[in-house]
């Protein structure tokens, strides 16, 4: 009997842990977002940023991308992709607000960054967005 008892609350509490964990993990898939939504993704003096959507349909892969700075200078995006065994790299220059897409047949990986002032220049961190 004790042993009936003893693993009836063994199985109570393991229910009861993982109804508890349950809330946690679900605001945790929540705070990132969308699924295929990133950014935003800041140049490293903060005054440019980037921010867009990646999704897959069909073969390609399409990036919908929005870039916005506020000095007279320009903002650049750089995309990263891999696909057919090798790496691809490509940027986009932009002033004051800006809107793109772009898209590929085959691409398994597609990182981004943002840089402000030459497209070498004051240059954010890389993010993987596919």
């Amino acid at each position: 009997m004790r042993k009936v008892l003893a693993a009836t609350a063994l199985a109570g509490s393991m229910v009861f842990a993982g109804l508890a964990a349950a809330p946690a993990a679900q605001a945790a898939t929540q705070a990132t977002g969308s699924p295929g939504s990133w950014g935003p993704y800041h140049s490293s003096g903060k005054k440019a940023y980037t921010y867009g959507k990646t999704y897959k349909s069909g073969k390609k892969v399409y990036t919908h991308w929005y870039g916005k700075e506020y000095t007279p200078q320009y903002g650049y995006v750089w995309f990263k992709y891999y696909s057919g065994g090798k790496w691809y790299k490509f940027y986009k220059k932009w002033d004051g607000s800006h809107h793109g897409v772009w898209s590929g047949k085959g691409i398994k990986k597609v990182y981004t960054w943002t840089c402000w002032g030459g497209k070498y220049s004051y240059c954010g961190s890389q993010h993987r967005i596919y």
